[in-house]
This record gives structure tokens, sequence and C-alpha cells, in this order.
């Protein structure tokens, strides 16, 4: 009993929870026994019973439920339970006993633990931010904790939680707004101010929360004075430190997403609080998409470009560059013929010679076109693309200084000298100089950072004396600073995604702290040698089974150079009994329309829409909520807007309603918390479990056009035409159910963001086993999975190409020996363990994330020292892995079938997402995030209501004397979708049902149209 709906009162029990709950035992059975009279035993009895499961003594002893007296007279041997009612002639027996059973239980008064818990519910609400329900619930928890009676009345609880959380709101808006100077004051306040005149009337708040940018540099430019304008409000300069993030944070929505009207109307201070911790927010996030853009500029209008003008540029060459060395060639070999032939014969013979077959003057001119077309220093036109690079200095020269000059950066060893120099470089190009503007003075630039293809261009020919090329000088120098950003050796001190993932791990006093815990949680040992001994006898004990075996009838065959093929799986047909099976389960599913279906789950299952918590974190909740979220939540897995979801005689149904509640309701943190709800009931489904235990699942990614202009989205020809698009990389047990998900720009190797996806999982059995495509594959991957608890078994398309990796380079592996020529260093692991063992307890404490971890120890393709130490480590299950694919057929099958189950998830999803031909028309990356995990959301409970019905259909079956076979029943899928209506107008209407299921259909009748 932890809810104010049932604070002090009993609810309905069976005979079963009668047994579990109210049962005395021999010390309870003592004390009663020292009554005389039945009614006194029975009555004594109910206030022991009353206080242990209530939590305190009630008014009226004689206010349970009837059974409950029964249950109780039958343990005591009385047979009239109704004498009870005699218990409470004489008033002072009641506080006698209750007297009694208090000293005798070792129960503490409420009064005397009052003003402890008066602190702590202080310290909760100020430290979470919790709403009323939460740490009412909590309060109670507390007391029950302590041996503390609760109060008599729920008011008593209620009127402490809102002194408390009032009193920790109070000193949250001081804490913000006592260190404001009243300029500060005042140009937080002006952003709420709607301007008098001009086109636009929209106050700076709302200009300023909105984050859409161009591609080119007019957009940065956008983004940076973005940047710039929150920089001048002030609050930026702000301690806040002392504020917990969570209330920060809390604040900080309310003011991103709330309405400007709503936050006219809060106290002055409130309003102050609110607007400091939204533009803090607000200076991260334009950071963020500031930088975000930097890159996509970068990326596609600077690179990509540059690369594509190379190659065409080397197309349009190459027919001169072919005939003019054609020329060459002839001349060359008639001088090597003729010294082989006549070693001694004369120079003017040779040249009479050659020019049989080509003249000096068209020899000169093809030595001419050589040397302009090709450089010799510059092997296969490489240089052309750093060339074209250079031509685009009117791209970045807008925008560099200011964007030097507006974002603080900070940077490691490898990357300061970069950073130092591009500031350099941002005040020499806005300072004015004697020198033409083509040229820099080369007293005030870095030469060390100039190399390669650099050189040639920055240092030309004929150029004034101490001065470089500009253009050559800053795309020489941008690029360096771009490849440091994005491994982190340069980042922005107030960013979030652009941020030193190396002052996010554990370190110092904190990581001492929680070192124990963490790798005691991760089963991971101070002292590696006896755990990677362990690793390598069993590896060394998989090389010698499967070389055994390589000689019988086995998939596995080694080639001529080594490498290990195996043999494609044989698909198994289906049996004629599973063809049935499917065939009826699927008629019997009733048919029903996808909003109907979310209703009824919600039906099922209360604690779905609790889930749907007022963004205030206040208890501000709207009659029929559940319908309004329901309508949400379709229109935005099915993609197709408010319009058709929308009911203008249904209060719950209006636009006005259905806009407010995706304002305040339905967010990213409320759609976790409601799926974990459907992922336990999953889980609790007899057939889900003959599906698997869920400790197996699988992440893949499904890609997502994006026609609208957005940062958050990235080109890739093959997914996304020439628009662009994003992907969705979700994470499925092999129980159906979608544990977590990412939203990610482009198409981004899934390696770099598997870990994080495997690491945000919302509810449900921690799976033991990943599974994943080649796409996700890598050996820090491999690495970082195993160091956090996780078994990593990736689809490796190219096997042959996989190299096997050994411990002892002395072994003979037979038939393998020649496939196992990698090393690994385990001196190289044990040097690095305490390094690797810190990351891993810093992604299990969810400080950083995997991806901004996977950057910092991998560059470019080439790991860090650190980085080299976890791919050694994860080259030992990688090698057992593929060993295993190579030996294990039902292991081969087991992650086919999970892939297999993916792609099912995936046809469901692009079923369900059918409007707007399934693009996202979402700019922000929030509400990408929230549209998506919407339609997870909704997956999961079509997932959930068919699971229910096919394991109805699959008992009036086996009722029916039909022979249901379990083998076959593990090959249903949850998936099917035939019976749902997605398309039309969609009504919002859950008939009544009768607190029971819908009747099954008959398999045998037609299907009506």
């Amino acid at each position: 009993m932890n809810d104010e709906d049932g604070y002090g009162r009993f609810g309905v029990y069976s005979r079963v929870e009668l047994e579990r709950f109210f049962h005395l035992d021999d010390e309870d059975r003592r004390l009663i026994a020292a009554r005389r009279r039945d009614y006194n035993r029975l009555g004594f009895t109910l206030q022991v019973v009353t206080v242990r499961h209530l939590g305190m003594f009630l008014p009226d002893p004689l206010d349970v439920p009837p059974k409950l007296v029964e249950y109780l007279a039958e343990q005591l041997g009385i047979e009239d339970p109704s004498c009870v009612k005699r218990y409470t002639d004489r008033e002072k027996t009641r506080l006698e006993h209750a007297w009694e059973i208090q000293r005798e239980y070792g129960l503490t008064p409420f009064a005397d633990v009052e003003p402890e818990l008066t602190a702590w519910i202080a310290d909760q609400a100020w430290l979470t931010g919790e709403g009323p329900k939460a740490i009412f619930s909590g309060a109670v928890a507390w007391l029950r904790g302590r041996q503390a009676l609760l109060p008599a009345g729920v008011t008593t609880l209620e009127r402490m939680v809102a002194a408390g959380r009032e009193a920790a709101d109070q000193r949250l808006w001081q804490q913000l707004t006592s260190p404001l100077t009243p300029p500060t004051s005042g140009a937080l306040l002006r952003l709420l101010d709607v301007p008098d005149a001009g086109k636009q009337r929209v106050n700076d708040l709302d200009r300023l929360r909105k984050g859409l940018f161009r591609t080119s540099s007019k957009g940065m430019v956008a983004a940076l004075n973005r940047v710039a304008d929150l920089v001048a409000v002030g609050a930026g300069s702000l301690d806040v430190s002392a504020v917990p993030p969570r209330r920060l944070l809390g604040l900080a929505t309310h003011g991103i997403a709330g309405k400007t009207t709503l936050l006219r109307r809060m106290s002055r201070e409130h309003r102050l609080a609110v607007l400091v911790a939204t533009v803090l927010a607000l200076s991260a996030r334009a950071t963020d998409d500031a930088l975000e853009l930097f890159d996509l500029v970068m990326t596609t209008e600077l690179l990509s470009k540059a690369e594509r003008e190379s190659k065409d540029e080397k197309l349009r060459r190459y027919p001169r560059v072919s005939r003019n060395a054609g020329k060459l060639a002839a001349a060359v070999t008639v001088l090597l013929e003729m010294s082989e032939v006549k070693p001694d014969i004369s120079l003017e013979m040779v040249w009479d010679l050659i020019e049989n077959a080509v003249t000096k003057s068209e020899l000169r001119a093809a030595v001419a076109v050589i040397d302009e077309l090709v450089p010799a220093d510059d092997a296969e036109l490489n240089g052309q693309r750093l060339e074209e690079l250079a031509g685009r200095l009117a791209t970045v020269r807008p925008f560099l200084p200011l964007m030097m000059r507006t974002i603080e950066f900070g940077a490691t060893a490898d990357g300061a000298p970069v950073l130092k120099a591009m500031k350099t470089l941002a005040d020499l190009l806005t300072t004015k100089t004697k020198l033409p503007a083509t040229w820099l003075d080369a007293r005030k630039v870095d030469h060390d950072l100039i190399g390669g293809g650099w050189k040639r261009l920055v240092y030309r020919e004929g150029r004034p004396p101490e001065t470089v090329d500009r253009a050559a000088y800053t795309l020489c120098l941008l690029e360096q600073f771009h490849r440091h950003l994005k491994h982190r050796n340069i980042f922005a001190l107030t960013s979030l995604r652009w941020r030193d993932p190396r002052a996010q791990l554990l370190s110092g006093e904190v990581w001492e702290q929680a070192r124990d815990a963490g790798m005691n949680a991760l089963d991971l040992p101070v002292e590696p040698r006896p755990l990677l001994a362990e690793h390598a006898a069993r590896l060394d004990e998989m090389y010698r089974e499967v070389a055994s075996r390589l000689d019988a009838d086995t998939p596995a065959t080694i080639d001529e150079d080594g490498k290990l093929h195996v043999a494609a799986l044989v698909a198994v047909a289906d049996p004629p009994s599973l063809i049935d099976l499917r065939r009826r389960v699927e008629r019997m599913m009733p048919k029903i329309d996808l909003p109907e279906l979310v209703l009824e789950v919600m039906s099922w299952h209360p604690g779905f829409i609790e889930a749907f918590t007022h963004v205030s974190g206040n208890e501000a909740r709207v009659a029929d909520l559940g319908l309004s979220v329901a309508a949400v939540l379709c229109s935005y897995a099915m993609n197709v807007g408010f319009g058709p979801v929308t009911s203008p005689g249904v209060e719950a149904l209006t636009r006005d309603r259905l806009h407010h509640v995706d304002q305040n309701y339905v967010r990213f943190d409320t759609l976790a918390a409601a799926n974990t709800v459907l992922v336990q009931a999953q889980a609790e489904i007899g057939l889900a479990q003959a599906w698997g235990g869920g400790l197996v699942a699988s992440v893949d990614g499904m890609r997502f056009v994006v026609p609208v202009r957005t940062i958050h989205a990235r080109p890739n020809p093959k997914y996304f035409g020439r628009k662009r698009g994003i992907t969705w990389l979700n994470m499925l047990n092999d129980q159906s159910a979608g544990l977590s998900a990412q939203v990610l720009r482009g198409t981004p190797r899934d390696s770099l963001h598997t870990v994080d996806v495997v690491l945000s999982q919302q509810g449900g059995k921690v799976p033991e086993v990943i599974i994943t495509d080649t796409g996700s594959y890598s050996d820090i991957v491999f690495g970082l999975l195993h160091l956090v608890g996780r078994q990593y078994r990736p689809e490796l398309a190219n096997l042959p190409d996989q190299r096997l990796w050994r411990v002892d380079p002395n072994a003979d592996y037979g038939p393998l020996d020649r496939a196992a020529r990698g090393r690994i260093d385990v001196e190289k692991i044990t040097r690095h363990w305490d390094e690797m063992c810190r990351i891993a307890v810093s992604l299990h404490s969810y400080v950083v994330s995997a991806h901004e971890v996977t950057r910092m120890i991998s560059r470019d393709g080439t790991p860090t020292p650190l980085g080299h130490a976890i791919a050694h480590f994860g080259r030992i299950f990688k090698t057992i892995h593929i060993l295993r694919l190579a030996d294990d057929e039902p292991y081969r099958r087991e992650g086919h079938g999970q892939k297999n189950l993916v792609e099912g998830r995936h046809d469901l999803a692009r079923r369900i997402f059918h409007g707007k031909k399934g693009e996202i028309n979402r700019a922000y990356y929030e509400g990408m995030e929230d549209q998506l995990s919407a339609l997870g959301l909704v997956l999961n409970c079509v997932v959930l209501w068919n699971t229910i019905y096919l394991d109805r259909a699959l008992d009036q079956l086996r009722a029916q004397g039909y022979p249901v076979l379990d083998a076959d029943v593990s090959r249903l899928s949850a998936f099917i979708r035939d019976h749902i209506g997605i398309d039309g107008h969609y009504a919002f209407h859950l008939p009544d049902l009768g607190g029971t299921h819908r009747p099954l259909r008959n398999p045998d009748n037609a299907d009506d149209e």
C-alpha cells in the first residue's frame, strides 16, 4: 500500500492473497492467546494484521473485508466470526490493544519520526523534483522501512509532501534568481516580450527555441548568431553547480516546451528561474546545433564536393593524359629496345629512331602536359581534392571567425596546437593588413601543421616573401580542426553532443568510490590475469575442437590460402502442421482498428496511462487523458497528423486538447516509462515465454527519408535517393518486445551506437546475448559489450576475410593454423585493464555514452593504445564467435532467426507508419525521437495484443482437441497484421467488453470483406 487512492483501506483479496498477506505466525499466536474472549482475540488479531498491512491502526478496527474476518477466525478456531462486533463495545480496549501491539512489535509513533520524515521529503523534493504522487509513495515506503506508524489521515502526508515540494521550489527559484543582476533579469524577462512592430511579431524566446538552419555559410552564421544571442542574455555565466541537474532539466523542459503565455502568468521569481534554466539548456542545444551544422557543411558542402569535383576533374583530364602518355611510351619503348639490341648505339641514332615514331616537339609538348596534369609529388592526382577544397574559402570565410569567437572550445594535448592555430587564424581573417587579400603573414601561422599535399598549395610558387596562401592554409587547418572535433580532441565546453567524453568518465575520488561496486556488478576482477588465462584456455579448446572436426562432414572448410569458409544454411521448410496452425489462429484473431487496439491495451494495464505525467511535474491531469494520449500516439505512429484522429464532438479528441496533451504529456521519458509496462506484461504471457526467455536480443536499424530541411538528417543515395534521412536503431528481444531505440543522423556505422542502444534498455529482463548484422561489428564493440557483461554475436557476411586471433603463438591448430594468424596481446590488455574497467563502469553508470567513448579511443580507424587494448580483449570473443559459427549450426540458426524477427517488426512498422509516404516530416531531433518512440510504443501495443489473443486462440484449439505442437507454437509470429484496421478516419471508442476479451472468430468461416 503506497498510493493515496488505497491509503488506509483494504482491497479485495483472493484466497491465495489472504494466505500470503494475513497468515499468523507463532509470535502472533502467542500474543493473541493472552486474550480470553473470542471477540477480544479476533479484534486484537484484526489490529495486528491491520497495522502490519496498512501501516496504521484504523479509527474503526472493524472496517475490514468480511472475508478477512472469516479467514482470521478460521486460523484462531473461532466458529462465529460475527462475535467480533462486540470488540468495540469498550473504547479503551481497542486503545490498550493498540498500545500493546505497538510496544510488542517495536512500532514507532508517527510523531517521533515526523521531523526526520519532513527533512527526507524536503531532500527528495529538492534533489529529484518528482511529482507529489511519487514523493507520497516514497514517504510511505520510508515510514514502513523504519517500522513507523503512518498517520491516520491521508491529508497529513499530503500536506507534508505539498509543503516539502513548495519549499524545494522556492529554494530552487531563489538559488537561480538571487545571483542575477538587474540588467540580466531585464534581459531574461524581455525574452517573453512581443515586439510592437515588425512583420513577424514573435518574442525572442520563441525565436531562440527554433533551431532550423540552412546547410550553408549563411545557415552557419544564423546558428552562431543564435548562440551569441543566448550568451548575450548573461545567464550562462551563473554558477548553478549547487542545483541538482534533474531540477534544472525539469525547469528547462517546462520553458522549452511550454507556451509563452503560460510563462508570463507565473510569479516573477518563478518566471525568472524558468528562464534561467531555459537559457542554459538552450545555450547547450544551440551550441550542439551550430556544431552539427558545421559538421554537415564540412561533410557535404566541402569534403564531399571537393572529392566529387576532383574525381570529375580526373575524368576530364584522362583523355589528354592518355594521349600524351602514349607518345612518351612510344619513345621510351624505342629507347629500351635499342639499348638491349645495341648497347653501344649512339645518341644521334637513337633520336633518329625515336623521331620515326614521335617528333621532339611532340615529346616536349607531351612532357609539359603530363607535368602539368600529373605533378610528381602528388601521386594519382590526390592533390586535386585539396585544390578543390582550397577553392572553397568563400564557404567558410563568413562563419569561421564568428565560430571561434562565439563557441568556447577546449582541447586535449593532441588537439591543442590546432585549436590555438584556429584562434590565431580567426584573428588573421578579421584583421586588416597591408598584404594582398589572398595571402597571410607566414610569421603568424603554425608551419608544423602544414603537411602532405597541402604544402604545395600553402607554399605556392610566386608568393610574396614571408607569406602563405590564405585559402589553402585556412582549409588545411579547418580540415584538421573538423577531424579533431569529431574525435573530441577538440570539444565545446558548453555542449552536450560535442563535449569532452574524458571529463564525463568516472575519475578521481568518484571513481575510487564507484570502483568496487561497479566492477562487482559487471563481474570484473581487479587483477585480470586469471580471467584472461581462463579466456585463453577456452579459446585454445575451441580451436582444437573445431580443428578436430574439419575433416568430418561439417559445413566449414579451409581453402588453399588458409581462409575459413562456412556453407550457407539450408532453409527448413515449414511443416504442414505449422502452416495450418498459422492459418487457423490468424483467422481466429478479432478484427480491430489500431486506435481501439491501443485503448484496449491501456485498459488492461493502468500503469501504461499513469506513465504519462505532466511536464511540470505537478499532478495536473485532464479528463479522459488516456483517450487523448491514444489519439496522439496513433497519429504519430501512423504518420497521419492530428486531422484523421480528431472528433470535434468529443472533448478529449479536439485539436486543441490533442496539442495540449502532445506538448505537456507525450515526451521521450513518458513514452519510455509506458514502454516498460508493456515489456513487462509481454514477458508474463505463456506464448511469449515459448518464443524465448527474453535473454536474447538483436539490434538493427530502420531507415527513414526526411524531406524537410533539417540539420539532423544526412545524405545516402542508397537509402534516401536525392534526399536525406535518419536511422532508427532499435533493440528487440526474442519475445518480440522492443526494448530501446535511438535516432541516428543519416546512416552512420551501427557499431558506433550499438552499445548505447543496448545500455539504454527500457524495462524487461536484461539480455545476455546481443545479435547484430555486419554493419554493427567491430573489435572494439566486441570488447566493450563483453566488458559490460553481454555476449556479442554479429552476423558476419564476409567470414573468409575475418582474421582469427590466438593467444599462444606456438600452439598447433592443424588446418586452422594459417587462419589463426592474429596475435592477441595479453600484456597490452593487462596494462590498460584499470582504464578499461573505468570505461565499463562509466558506461554501466550512464555517465558517458559509448558513442563518445568509441570516437575517443578510435580515430579514423586507428585506435589509441587504450582502444587497441579493448580491441585485443574483444578479439578473444570474436574468434570464439567465428569458430562457433563454423561448427555449431543451432548457434547460427538462432542468430538467423533473431534477425528474421527484427525484419518482421520492421515490416509491421512500415505498414503502420504509412502516412506521408512513410517519411519523417519533423525538423527537430526531439520531434523525430518522440515520433519514432511513439511508433515503437504502438508496435509493442500491437505485439502485446496479438500475443494475448494468439495465446487465447491456442487455448481454444487445445480445448477443441486440435493437435497444437510446441515446435509449431514457437514459430508463430506476433507481427501478424491483416486483422488490424489502419486506413481511414479513426474512431476512438472502446466497446464494453465486460472485463473480458473480444470473442475469437471461427477459423473455418470465410473472411467477410
